[in-house]
C-alpha cells in the first residue's frame, strides 16, 4: 500500500496553490564557530572566516577524543554508588562543552503585511539565545525541547540574519547531549487569520467493526478586534488518497476559538505494529470567505486500553511492549538528527522482534515519531531526566520550576496526533520519588498531560519501589512503571491500586561484540583488562539483570504488560561498567553496536519477541588458537524448543528449553547462579572443549523432527575484505545515507573474528564519505576520516549521495588483503 510522505525540505501545504501557508527548512548556508563573539548579533558582523555548515549539524561529534572533555568527579546514586569518582567518558570523551554561534542569511518572498512569521527549532542543544536582525527573539535552555519564536516584527522579505547562541555547560549531562543545532530549524508563514502551529487535535473516540468516529478540534488565532465569519472545511483521505470523510463548520461566538468536528470513516483500517495504516487530515480555513490557512495532519485509527489485572489491548487485541529505550545519538554520526539513520535501526530493532520505542531521556526528534508512524513502533515519549533534585550540577533542575511545564506541553501538543504515540513518560529516575513533594510534582505534571491529551495514559521510569511505594509517588502514575528491581514486582502488584505494571527500564546487560570471556558464568558489574564486556550476555549491573528475569515474569503473569531493554543500540557516554576507566567512550549497554552490528544477544531477544519466525543463532565463534582442549561453552538462540550440537561430527547431546522454569520457581540466589531462568530460553552446552574444525548445530521443531541447521567454522590467515551495503539506491537529497558492513574474512569466506587491520575508504562518483565505527568502546579513532581499525573482524562505513543522479564507487582496502569495491545508485 502507497505510505503518505510528510516532509520535504520546502513544505507547501496540501492547498500550495493558494499560498496560504508556507514552511521551509533553514538547513544551507549556515556560519558556525565555537569562539564567541557578542558581536554576532549584529546584522553586519563580518562571518565570511567562520565555518560553512549544514543544519542539522553536531559539532562536537569531530573530537577529538580526550580525558579531559567534561571529566565529572560524581557518584552515580542510580548505580548505587557513594563515592564520588573521576567519571573521565562519561558524555563520550568528545568536547561537549562551552558555547558556539550559528549564522545564517535568508529570503522570505512571502512575507508581506498581515502575514504572520515563526521560527521553529526541533530541539537546540543547548541554553539557545536566538537573534533575528540584530535584535533577541528569545531564550530555550533545554536542548531536547521543541520550541517556536514569534518573528512576525522583525522578519523582512529580503536580507533576514538569523543568529543563534548556544552553550553546554560542564556537568550537565550524563550521557554524550551532542552540541549544536543538531535538529531541524523552520521558517512558517502564514496568514495572521490561522491555525496555530499544534493547534489541532485528532482523536477517535469510538471504533466499531464498521465505522471510526474521529473527533477534530482546531484552534483559531485572529488580530484583536477582527470580527469575520469563520468557517472550517475538512477532509479525510486513506493513504491511497481517497477522501473517506468530510465537514463543514462554522465558528460560533460560543465555541471560544475551537472549532468540534465529528467525523466518520467506515470500514477503517486500524494501526498497529503489524499494520501502520494511516489517515490525513486536510483543513482549510476561511474567513469571509476567503481561504486564510490550510493545514495537513496525519493520523491512525487506533485503540489502546489497559485493563487492571488483565493486561493491556490494541483494537481489541491483547499486546505487550516488546520495546526498547533508545538515546537519540546516531552513534558516528552524532546527535544530528538524519532520517536515512534513524530509519536503519528502526528497521534492525523491528527485524528483531521489537514493536515498541522508549526515547529515554529525554523529548524526541519529530522524525523518529514520524518514522515510527510510518514503520508500526509504539512509542513512549519521555521528557525529563531529572525534575526539583539535581543529578548533575548543571542538569535540568535549574530550569525545572520556570520550564517544565512549557516543555512538557510543547511536548504533548506536538506529538498528539501520533497513532505510534502511546504513553507519556515525565520522568526517569528522579530522586523526588523519595519524597512525599515528589508524588506532588509527579501528580502536576501528570496533570498537564492529561489536560493536553486527556487520551494516552501517563507512566515514569521508577528506581527507588520502596520509595516510592511508601510515598504514594508509585500510586499516582496511570500505569507504573519500573526500572529494574524485578524482585518487587509481586510485592508491588499486590500493594499498589493499579493492578498493572510494565518494565519502563530493563536488563542493563553488558556486552561487546565478538568478545568473549572465561570462565562462562554470571557477573555483576565486572570489569575486564581488555575494557570489554562478554557476549556470552551473562554481564549485568548490580542494579540490574539477565533478559530472562524479565522474560519470565511477562511471560508468566497478564498484569505484566511489558519491557523496555536498556539499550537497543549503544550510545555515546555511559560507559558502565567502565566510567572510571579511560579510554571508554560508550556505553556497552546495547543489543546492537555503536556501529549498528547486532550483538549476539539480538538474536536471544529475537528467538522470544519473533517465536513464528526462524532464529538459529551459535556462539561463541570457533576460532580460538591455544584453547586447545579447553572448556568453552556453546550458547544457541533459537526460536526452536531443542537443538544438537555437534563439534567436528560428534554429538556433544540434544538439549530442550526447560518450560518448568516459571518466575515463582526460580526466585532464589541458587536459581540466579544455576542460570535456570536461562534454561527456558537459552540452550546451553556448558562443558564443550575447544578444538578446531566444525560447530553444527541442528534444531527440532515440537514433533521433535529436524526444522533447521547452521554451521561455524575454524577461520583460517585473513585474505580479503567483502562487502554489503544495506542500501544500494539513494535519493539525490545530499542527506540520504548507505551503510556498507565490512568484513574481513578468509579464503573461505569465514569470519576472521579477531582482525583489526586498518581499513582505508575511497569514495567517488554522485557520493561522498560520511562517518566510519567499529562497535569498539575503546577505540579513539574520529568518526569522520576515511579510515579506521576493524574490531573482532568487522566494520561499518557510511556513504552519502549528492545531490545529482548518478554511480557512487565505493572500495575498501587494507595492507596485505584483497581489496572490495561496491556500487551505489543515486536517483
Amino acid at each position: 500500500m502507497k505510505r503518505l510522505s510528510f516532509t520535504a525540505t520546502l513544505l507547501l501545504t496540501a492547498f500550495s496553490a493558494f499560498a496560504a501557508r508556507t514552511e521551509f527548512k533553514l538547513e544551507k548556508g549556515w556560519r558556525f564557530t565555537r569562539e564567541d563573539h557578542a558581536e554576532a548579533v549584529r546584522p553586519d558582523f563580518d562571518d565570511s572566516a567562520w565555518q560553512r555548515v549544514t543544519v542539522p549539524h553536531d559539532w562536537a561529534i569531530y573530537g577529538p577524543f580526550d580525558i579531559g572533555n567534561d571529566p565529572q568527579f560524581v557518584a552515580i546514586e542510580q548505580d548505587g554508588e557513594t563515592v564520588p569518582s573521576l567519571k573521565a567518558g562519561r558524555t563520550g570523551g568528545l568536547p561537549v562543552v562551552g558555547p558556539g554561534w550559528y549564522r545564517i542569511r535568508f529570503d522570505v518572498p512571502d512575507f508581506a503585511a498581515g502575514k504572520r512569521a515563526d521560527i521553529l527549532f526541533d530541539g537546540a542543544m543547548s541554553n539557545a539565545r536566538v537573534y533575528l536582525n540584530g535584535e533577541e527573539i528569545g531564550y530555550w535552555p533545554y536542548g531536547y525541547g521543541s520550541f517556536q519564536l514569534d518573528a512576525t516584527r522583525l522578519l523582512k522579505p529580503e536580507g533576514n540574519v538569523l543568529a543563534v547562541r548556544l552553550e553546554n555547560y560542564p556537568e550537565s549531562s550524563r550521557w554524550y547531549p551532542g552540541a549544536g543545532l543538531y535538529r531541524n530549524v523552520h521558517v512558517i508563514v502564514s496568514d495572521e487569520i490561522r491555525i496555530p502551529l499544534w493547534g489541532i487535535r485528532l482523536t477517535t473516540p469510538e471504533i466499531r467493526s464498521g465505522h471510526a468516529k474521529v473527533r477534530l478540534q482546531a484552534d483559531v488565532e485572529s488580530p484583536a478586534g477582527v470580527d469575520s465569519r469563520l468557517v472550517l472545511k475538512t477532509l479525510l483521505r486513506d493513504a491511497g488518497g481517497r477522501v473517506v470523510a468530510k465537514a463543514e463548520t462554522t465558528l460560533a461566538e460560543y465555541d471560544a476559538g475551537t472549532f468540534c468536528q465529528d467525523l466518520v470513516i467506515d470500514s477503517p483500517r486500524l494501526w498497529s505494529p503489524d499494520t501502520p495504516d494511516l489517515y490525513e487530515a486536510e483543513l482549510r480555513l476561511y474567513a469571509d470567505g476567503e481561504l486564510r490557512d490550510t493545514r495537513s495532519v496525519p493520523f491512525g485509527v487506533r485503540e489502546l486500553k489497559i485493563v487492571p489485572d488483565r493486561g493491556m489491548f490494541l483494537n481489541g487485541e491483547p499486546i505487550k511492549f516488546r520495546g526498547v529505550c533508545l538515546h537519540h545519538d546516531l552513534g558516528p554520526l552524532g546527535a544530528a538528527v538524519n532520517v536515512s539513520a534513524l530509519r536503519r535501526q528502526l528497521s534492525i530493532l523491528k527485524e528483531m522482534g521489537a514493536n515498541a520505542v522508549r526515547t529515554a531521556h529525554n523529548i524526541p526528534a519529530p522524525e523518529l515519531v514520524e518514522l515510527c508512524d510510518r514503520m508500526g513502533l509504539m512509542v513512549m515519549v519521555e521528557t525529563f531526566d531529572e525534575w526539583r533534585t539535581p543529578k548533575m550540577k548543571n542538569g535540568y533542575h535549574l530550569y525545572f520550576d520556570e520550564w517544565a511545564e512549557r516543555d512538557l506541553v510543547n511536548t504533548v501538543r506536538r506529538f498528539r496526533n501520533h497513532p505510534s504515540v502511546v504513553m507519556w513518560c515525565i520522568g526517569n529516575e528522579v530522586p523526588d520519588q523519595s519524597s512525599y513533594e515528589g508524588a506532588k510534582i509527579a501528580r502536576w505534571l501528570q496533570d498537564i498531560c492529561h489536560r493536553e491529551d486527556p487520551t494516552r495514559l501517563v507512566t515514569m521510569g521508577i528506581d527507588r519501589v520502596q520509595d516510592a511505594i511508601d510515598t504514594h509517588f508509585a500510586a499516582v502514575m496511570d500505569v507504573v512503571g519500573f526500572n529494574y528491581r524485578t524482585h518487587l514486582y509481586t510485592k508491588a502488584y499486590h500493594e499498589l491500586p493499579q493492578q498493572i505494571m510494565m518494565g519502563s527500564e530493563t536488563a542493563s546487560t553488558f556486552s561487546s561484540r565478538g568478545t568473549y570471556h572465561f570462565p562462562v558464568e554470571r557477573t555483576v558489574n565486572k570489569v575486564r583488562p581488555d575494557n570489554q564486556s562478554s557476549g556470552y550476555d551473562l554481564d549485568c549491573g548490580s542494579w540490574s539483570n539477565l533478559p530472562e528475569d524479565d522474560f519470565v515474569l511477562h511471560d508468566d503473569y497478564d498484569w505484566c504488560i511489558g519491557e523496555f531493554v536498556w539499550t537497543g543500540f549503544d550510545y555515546l557516554g555511559e560507559p558502565t561498567p567502565y566510567h572510571e576507566i579511560w579510554p571508554n567512550h560508550s556505553s556497552l549497554f546495547g543489543i546492537v553496536d555503536l556501529a549498528g552490528l547486532p550483538k549476539d544477544r539480538y538474536y536471544l531477544y529475537r528467538s522470544h519477541w519473533r517465536p513464528e519466525e526462524e532464529t538459529l543463532h551459535v556462539l561463541p565463534h570457533w576460532t580460538w588458537p591455544g584453547r586447545e582442549g579447553e572448556v568453552t561453552p556453546v550458547f544457541v538462540y533459537t526460536n526452536y524448543p531443542s537443538a544438537e550440537l555437534f563439534v567436528n561430527g560428534r554429538s556433544q547431546g540434544r538439549i530442550a528449553k526447560d518450560t518448568t522454569m516459571t518466575q515463582a520457581a526460580t526466585d532464589s540466589e541458587e536459581a540466579a547462579r544455576g542460570l535456570w531462568r536461562q534454561r527456558r530460553y537459552r540452550l546451553m552446552w556448558m562443558d564443550v572443549k575447544y578444538e578446531p574444525g566444525t560447530l553444527r548445530v541442528v534444531a527440532y521443531d515440537r514433533n521433535g523432527r529436524p526444522a533447521a541447521e547452521t554451521e561455524v567454522h575454524t577461520a583460517g590467515e585473513p585474505c580479503r575484505l567483502e562487502l554489503s551495503a544495506d542500501r544500494q539506491t539513494l535519493c539525490a537529497d545530499g542527506k540520504d545515507l548507505s551503510f556498507v558492513t565490512v568484513r574481513v574474512v578468509d579464503r573461505a569466506g569465514n569470519l576472521c573474528p579477531d582482525a583489526a587491520p586498518e581499513v582505508s575508504f575511497r569514495v567517488t562518483g554522485a557520493g561522498g564519505f560520511r562517518a566510519a565505527a567499529n562497535g569498539d568502546p575503546t577505540c579513539l579513532e574520529p568518526f569522520h576520516h576515511p579510515r579506521m581499525k576493524a574490531f573482532k573482524g568487522q566494520l561499518v562505513a557510511i556513504v552519502r549521495s549528492g545531490e545529482r543522479p548518478g554511480k557512487i564507487g565505493f572500495e575498501a582496502s587494507a595492507e596485505g588483503l584483497r581489496k572490495a569495491r561496491l556500487e551505489i545508485s543515486v536517483k
